[in-house]
């Protein structure tokens, strides 16, 4: 699992570089989204198994959606934030996913784990600390908190498709399918810029390291104990912790990094609860 944080980790670092490079948020999309349609979509035709005619289209392609819009979400926020923030707003799916069980899965949620949901959000204003931060800051971190929320969304679409039989494996084909097509529609009907060779190792590292990630995930899930691997899948905000201040010198006040633990703290306690161990990774 220390693999794939530190894959997901370093592929938001290429991703906020590439926005330097002009790139928007919704053309990232779609080269994350590419290679891993192409690697995955190889993987499964080469397993002999089909890609697109399954069971259960309608919710393979809501689910696919919701993951989209997270995932654009998220974009935005690594381009106008702190990467270590906008992971760790991303990161915020298990609190969301307490909230939202009991209203769609019928799911019961203790009153240790409310406190433990308030806790993280509790950590989530320090972090932020909007008293002090520019409005411009707090739109784009409540877009992040977004992704999170859509995250938490599309993981109850995958819990119920787990439930109807459905493999991992074309949950996560359809998802980069969607992205790849609907976000370069989006990205040629909008000021789509032409990746140069110069730019391509860092467009191509990004949507191969997601890959690699989103196996890394999947076998540490299928080999590990859930719970440990659940709580190691934050390993992702000390990566790029560790890389904002290796690369942009990125600096926290102490309050902030208060926060950015408590809200790490709040969300590995809830997912070593029953219902939270499976998490959901954009």
């Amino acid at each position: 699992m220390l693999l794939a944080g530190f894959s997901f980790a370093v592929m938001s670092v290429l991703a906020k570089e590439a926005v330097t490079f002009g790139y928007g948020s919704i053309e990232l999309v779609f080269y994350r989204s590419l290679l891993g349609w192409m690697v995955l979509g190889w993987w499964l035709r080469a397993a002999g198994q089909p890609l697109f005619r399954v069971p259960h289209r309608n919710m393979l392609l809501r689910r696919a959606l919701v993951g989209l819009v997270a995932l654009t979400s998220y974009f935005y926020a690594i381009a106008h934030l702190p990467v270590s923030v906008a992971v760790t707003l991303n990161y915020t799916s298990p609190l969301f996913l307490a909230v939202l069980l009991p209203w769609t899965l019928r799911e019961g949620v203790s009153a240790l784990q409310y406190a433990a949901v308030g806790l993280g959000f509790v950590g989530v204003c320090l972090l932020l600390q909007p008293w002090n931060t520019p409005a411009a800051d707090i739109l784009a971190a409540l877009i992040g908190l977004a992704s999170g929320l859509l995250a938490a969304v599309a993981y109850l679409h995958v819990r119920q498709l787990g439930v109807l039989g459905v493999s991992e494996a074309h949950v996560v084909v359809w998802f980069a399918a969607t992205g790849t097509l609907v976000a370069g529609l989006f990205a040629l009907a909008g000021d789509w810029q032409w990746p140069t060779l110069e730019h391509a190792p860092w467009l191509l590292g990004m949507g191969l390291l997601a890959t690699l990630g989103q196996f890394a995930v999947t076998r540490a899930y299928r080999y590990g104990h859930a719970a440990v691997t659940a709580a190691f899948a934050y390993s992702t905000v000390l990566f790029s912790s560790v890389l904002d201040v290796l690369i942009w010198d990125h600096q926290m006040s102490s309050l902030a990094w208060f926060g950015l633990v408590t809200t790490v703290l709040a969300g590995i306690w809830l997912t070593q609860q029953p219902q939270h161990h499976r998490g959901e990774t954009l």
